[in-house]
């Protein structure tokens, strides 16, 4: 057993702990797509959906591997793994047709954001006896919700409204990431304080 590796039998919050950085650079490619959206609000159609693709497929690919990684946990592996397709899936088909109309991109944008923040509360609520700091899941499941019903109920918003929101939500969502990251890094062996 390495020492990244937790004891057989260790409680779910120090198995995840291990994966510490994962949540980090997780938040970290959010916030940092956040900013960039703040920064060019009027960015073309094309551009957002290019960097919302790309933001996809690295949030489902993470999700993905961190899923597959951890395979043994069962359902809360499962959940993780369909996050990450969804996510991967939505990606490909934004980068496939990159000049979808800006109701399309909403639509699709929303039932991601929607699909993603159920996956994660439900599994926040699977692992609330088992962890600590499961509401930061279920606080960035819950901004996903919201920022997705907005998509889908006011699809024809306008790009630069369209952009500020998900400026708004990736700079949450990524905070709320680097939060339980640290959170988790302290957990770490190699993180731990010395006391």
């Amino acid at each position: 057993m390495t020492e990244a590796e937790p004891p057989p039998g260790a409680p779910a919050e120090i198995a995840l702990a291990r994966w510490w950085w994962l949540f980090v650079l997780r938040g970290v490619v959010s916030v940092l797509v956040g900013l960039a959206a703040f920064v060019w609000p009027a960015i073309s159609a094309v551009a957002l959906v290019l960097l919302l693709a790309a933001w996809m497929l690295v949030e489902g690919g993470s999700s993905l591997v961190a899923a597959l990684r951890d395979a043994e946990k069962g359902r809360e592996a499962l959940l993780l793994g369909v996050e990450g397709l969804i996510g991967i899936a939505a990606g490909v088909v934004a980068f496939a047709w990159p000049a979808p109309t800006l109701v399309v991109l909403a639509l699709l944008a929303g039932a991601w954001a929607i699909a993603t923040g159920l996956l994660q509360i439900a599994a926040a609520i699977r692992l609330r006896r088992q962890i600590s700091g499961e509401l930061l899941m279920v606080a960035a499941g819950a901004a996903s919700i919201v920022v997705g019903v907005v998509l889908v109920f006011f699809p024809v918003s306008g790009i630069v409204a369209l952009t500020l929101l998900l400026a708004a939500y990736a700079v949450v969502f990524g905070a709320f990431l680097i939060g339980l990251g640290i959170r988790l890094w302290r957990l770490h062996p190699a993180g731990a304080p010395t006391r």
